[in-house]
């Protein structure tokens, strides 16, 4: 199939916005939803809809049968070895402060330390200042190249024997760098650090192994792929798992409760309390149905190629600055000279053209950038080059507006 074929699974992408066609360029703050996954979820509430686990009742199997199919959709999809290394969060955020506050709380003390790199989105930094300053660790920064990439061997002079945990994402939500998981997960190995990997902005773009990668923990959103919002994943080790606690308590994860103590259920359950996000799982699972379907590999190619015509389009613009490296992922993050992002943003919103304008929940690197706000226009499998035509036209229109103006 190609891309315009695939864009008509997606009913949001048919209307206008302002009298214009809808150009949705915001596939990294969130991606639109395919009809498979709006119909699972619509056939659920509607044909199945009850807890799981707890219930011997048609609807409960139904239900609970659906919720543990999307798990091991996942396992599957991830390359897990167990479905008990799979544990359903409400998403990236959630999944990385979980292993923060689980392990490590628990196994950080002063003079150990965290390695992280200046690129983090903010929930990959916000829970380990927190470990920092809660346990006395340090908390490192690996450097950047001027690109915006990572040089391997400055991840070999920061990481040490001190380390306990290296934490990076393998996409940039801002860069689009691509950065070496599975390098980096060897380095930290080797001094006996674990490897934390958000993986928001790969796994809805690229094949993903976390055995290949060996990384000890690694967390990702539905709904940027395709799925809908408020579920995610935390993969782990069965081995780290085994010995971490559980971080909410109560429903679903208990396996005795006594008046003065209590049991949790074995793994992946003990760090799934209350209800979980059933009609989340089974359309997470329906996602995963359909991007195999359309194959990553496929949806790979097609970013790259909508990647590098944007990236020469833009070259071919006056006063334009891109961020980032010139091999990577889908998405271009720029500036249009003395003019703010949001500014930007809303003369390609009155064209029908919608992006993202700000510090993109990477504060630290704007200041890197030395910058206070970006806009980005990111892509995924339903956008085309006549998109980017598109976007590049709204942009001339606010170049000459503000040119005007100015």
């Amino acid at each position: 199939m190609s891309a315009n074929e695939w864009r008509k699974l997606f009913p949001i992408l048919d209307q206008e916005v302002n009298g214009k066609p809808l150009v949705y360029l915001d596939s990294a703050a969130t991606s639109q939803k395919p009809i498979q996954v709006i119909e699972a979820l619509d056939k659920y509430y509607k044909e199945y809809n009850s807890n799981v686990h707890r219930g011997v009742h048609t609807l409960g199997t139904r239900a609970t049968d659906g919720y543990e199919g999307a798990r091991e959709k996942v396992r599957r999809f991830i390359g897990a070895k167990s479905t008990q290394e799979i544990i359903f969060t409400r998403g990236t955020t959630t999944a990385i402060n979980t292993v923060a506050r689980s392990y490590g709380m628990a196994n950080l003390s002063e003079g150990d330390e965290i390695v992280i790199t200046p690129m983090e989105h903010h929930s990959n930094i916000i829970p380990w200042q927190q470990v920092a300053q809660t346990t006395g660790a340090t908390l490192k920064y690996i450097p950047l190249q001027p690109d915006g990439t990572i040089d391997l061997v400055d991840v070999e002079n920061t990481v040490t024997e001190h380390t306990k945990i290296v934490s990076v994402m393998q996409v940039s939500n801002v860069l689009g760098t691509i950065n070496p998981i599975k390098e980096i997960a060897a380095i930290a190995h080797k001094n006996g650090a674990v490897m934390v990997v958000d993986g928001a902005q790969s796994a809805p773009h690229m094949k993903v192994d976390v055995q290949d990668l060996d990384c000890d923990f690694f967390a990702f959103s539905a709904h940027k792929m395709c799925g809908p919002t408020g579920i995610g994943v935390l993969y782990g080790k069965k081995a780290l798992l085994n010995k971490m606690d559980p971080v909410e308590f109560g429903g679903e994860m208990i396996d005795f409760v006594g008046l003065q103590e209590s049991t949790w259920k074995e793994l992946p359950w003990k760090f799934e309390g209350g209800t979980p996000i059933i009609a989340g799982a089974i359309g997470l699972g329906a996602a995963i149905d359909f991007l195999e379907e359309v194959g990553l590999d496929n949806v790979l190619k097609h970013e790259h190629v909508l990647a590098n015509y944007a990236m020469e389009r833009l070259s071919e613009l006056d006063g334009v600055t891109i961020f980032g490296p010139k091999e990577r992922a889908g998405l271009v993050t720029f500036n249009l000279d003395d003019v703010h992002p949001h500014d930007v943003a809303t003369v390609l919103d009155s064209e029908g053209i919608a992006v993202r304008a700000g510090h993109h929940c990477a504060q630290p690197l704007m200041k890197w950038l030395d910058v206070t706000a970006t806009a980005r226009a990111s892509f995924y499998l339903y956008n085309t080059e006549d998109d980017i035509d598109a976007f590049l036209k709204g942009l001339t229109t606010a170049k000459e507006y503000f040119g005007h103006v100015f």
